[in-house]
């Protein structure tokens, strides 16, 4: 749905972003993630048609957006981190507005309208002036301009900013259901643990760069990582774990040992009362599940190394 080749950004004196190349596959939720300055609103702007880079292709369905930008304006949406709205418009009108600029038709115009507001919660102020809303509902409306004319790909930075916990947890069902409905959507955000909600994917950018590109949500495979956590020390918990056939990458820290196995109820079940009858005292024993977070943290200590996840 989204394909980047070989893009290169430069602003006076400093290379935004340096030959980022990468493809997002339709229906994807993708998590774009990076240290400030690491180039996430210029890739968003430059996906968005807004600037032009020095080098490189952009694709949008297909669409190549350096060559026709206002196609693509109408199959995407985008919200900007800084954001403007028509303070002296209605809601209603701000979305009209939008909607006309789009080119929906007029017969349809009023339901394109009504389905943004009520998606973000906004129905009820459809007749107050945008300039008198509170932060969080102009976020909302700037979301409901972003969606009013049903784009297949949309493009979010810092789409929670200003709103409080429980819109933060609508914006998630509202992003889980546009994609069951069909979009593609890329969103950058630093509440990690928010975009862990509903990311299929996640897209590492630092000083320009991709530093890494890998699914977070993967299927389940025959194998799953483990962790156990001892009560005490306990000498050669990794040998008794190596001697056994399935258990592969035992890894030791401190009172807990990881490890792969297979993802077998009844296996995992032999294989802890195995170790309880060995006498390992095991206080807890859990699939281990890698969160977002996680992912990241460890995708930037290895580039911070020298290599690349």
């Amino acid at each position: 749905m989204i394909v980047v080749q070989n893009l290169v950004f430069d602003y006076p004196g400093t290379r935004a972003l340096d030959d980022v190349s990468f493809a997002i596959r339709p229906g994807s939720i993708t998590a774009l993630v990076g240290p400030n300055g690491a180039g996430k609103t210029t890739l968003l702007r430059t996906l968005a048609a807004l600037e032009r880079p020095l080098a490189g292709t952009v694709l949008i369905d297909g669409v190549d957006v350096l060559r026709h930008p206002r196609e693509c304006h109408r199959k995407l949406g985008h919200l900007s981190d800084f954001f403007g709205l028509y303070e002296d418009l209605t809601v209603r009108q701000c979305l009209l507005y939008t909607a006309c600029a789009h080119r929906i038709p007029p017969k349809r115009q009023r339901l394109a309208v009504t389905r943004a507001a009520e998606r973000l919660g906004i129905a009820d102020r459809l007749e107050s002036r945008a300039g008198n809303l509170s932060r969080g509902l102009r976020q909302r409306l700037a979301i409901a301009q972003a969606i009013v004319h049903e784009p297949k790909v949309l493009l979010l930075d810092e789409p929670a900013s200003g709103l409080d916990p429980e819109a933060r947890h609508s914006l998630a069902s509202l992003f889980l259901t546009l994609q069951r409905e069909g979009m593609t959507l890329l969103v950058s955000s630093h509440i990690l643990t928010e975009l862990a909600e509903y990311s299929t994917d996640m897209l590492v950018l630092k000083g320009g760069v991709i530093v890494s590109q890998q699914s977070i949500n993967a299927p389940r495979t025959a194998s799953v990582g483990i962790r156990i956590s001892l009560a005490g020390a306990f000498d050669g918990i990794d040998g008794i774990l190596n001697a056994i056939g399935g258990v592969t990458e035992v890894r030791l820290e401190g009172t807990s040992v990881l490890f792969s196995y297979s993802d077998d109820p009844l296996a995992q079940h032999r294989l802890l009362k195995e170790l309880i009858e060995r006498g390992a005292p095991v206080r807890q024993f859990a699939e281990e599940q890698v969160n977002l977070q996680q992912a990241y943290l460890a995708t930037v200590g290895a580039a911070q190394n020298g290599g690349v996840a």
